[in-house]
């Protein structure tokens, strides 16, 4: 698969091209990440206020994905960090997408990997383990299942069921 440090796909672009085929996830994600657009399969986790899900999923190879969160729109804790991204970074995940709060702005904004979540918090995650990987989740409104295709920049979210560009 193409990496998306290596080439720029635009989201309005795609909407023209396949309107019948994008789901567009509700606007209201801040861009914190290196990382200006991205794109990737998804790989979805679960929780709210606690990270360990995510932990995991970050120290394993990324291959190019995307981590969608769904973090209830929770803005009392932080799911990601300066230490997650860069870990993230390391093993070749192309973004996150988290329907939550993020932590060391200044930190997140120096690593190439994306990150768009809906605010920034400096209180830690709890690492309790709670949450779940790999299910059907809803973030911005839309349902997001296991390996359907993220595609992200400045104008916003975009999900297909199929890849939406070619290698």
């Amino acid at each position: 698969m193409t990496s998306s440090s290596d080439v720029i796909l635009r989201t309005a672009d795609l909407c023209d091209d396949f309107p019948d085929v994008v789901r567009i996830l509700k606007p209201g994600f801040v861009g914190f990440g290196g990382r200006e657009a991205f794109f990737g399969p998804a790989f979805t986790i679960s929780c709210r206020n606690d990270n360990s899900r995510l932990r995991e999923a970050v120290a394993e190879p990324g291959g190019g994905g995307v981590l969608v969160v769904d973090g209830g729109g929770s803005s009392q804790r932080a799911l990601l960090g300066g230490n997650l991204a860069a870990k993230a970074a390391e093993n070749g995940w192309s973004g996150f997408v988290i329907d939550g709060a993020v932590r060391d702005a200044h930190e997140l904004e120096a690593i190439d990997v994306g990150a768009l979540a809906r605010f920034s918090c400096p209180l830690r995650p709890l690492n309790d383990g709670g949450g779940e990987r790999a299910i059907e989740i809803r973030v911005g409104g839309q349902i997001v299942r296991p390996g359907d295709m993220i595609y992200a920049d400045r104008d916003g979210v975009i999900c297909a069921d199929r890849t939406l560009h070619r290698n």
